[in-house]
């Protein structure tokens, strides 16, 4: 058994704008920059391994809260929204022959045109939850996130999740080889210096 905490990327210029991002790799914004300059792992998670997508969101914020460079790991980068990365969501709704859905009408098997399930995204990161053998910090993605919250607590993607995913805050699940429990209430990354 060993325990994963699951940690969203800063904010970048595609976030705040309302874009889909999946796996375009976009940085973060001057303010996500400075703003996680000034935090770090809360105990005992500054002493856990860090690792990270290789997108730039996810490793810069890595780098700044953890104090070192994170460990990559491709099954970690975002879902592939397809057709739809760099699109505004309001716009696809608005137009039928996009195929837009909302991610609480997917269930498992839907697809993006030419993007990934969720099923598809969990078939790459179940190996790696495998290969874990001691706490690990995951810098990553909304979509990771909600693959692995989704296992955790049995969220088939159909109507609202049991959850939500807030910046800044831990989402801690126990790992035994690929069966998943949440573990506790996120809890928040730190003030430099308070650790």
């Amino acid at each position: 058994m060993t325990r994963v905490a699951l940690l969203r990327h800063g904010h970048t210029a595609w976030n705040r704008a309302g874009r889909i991002q999946g796996r375009s790799d976009i940085p973060l914004d001057p303010g996500a920059e400075v703003e996680h300059d000034d935090l770090c792992l809360p105990p005992p998670w500054n002493e856990a391994q860090l690792c990270s997508s290789p997108l730039r969101r996810a490793r810069q914020t890595a780098q700044r809260i953890g104090s070192r460079d994170p460990e990559i790991i491709d099954a970690l980068i975002e879902m592939n929204w397809g057709d739809w990365e760099g699109g505004h969501g309001t716009d696809l709704i608005a137009d039928p022959a996009s195929g837009y859905r909302h991610i609480e009408d997917w269930g498992w098997s839907f697809r993006p045109p030419g993007g990934e399930s969720p099923e598809e995204v969990w078939a790459r990161l179940a190996p790696w939850l495998e290969t874990l053998t001691k706490d690990t910090v995951a810098v990553c993605h909304i979509g990771i996130m909600r693959i692995l919250l989704a296992k955790a607590t049995g969220w088939d993607f159909d109507g609202p999740a049991p959850f939500r995913i807030k910046r800044r805050r831990l989402y801690m699940l126990t790992v035994r080889g690929t069966d998943l429990t949440r573990n506790g209430d996120p809890i928040r990354l730190i003030p430099s210096g308070d650790e």
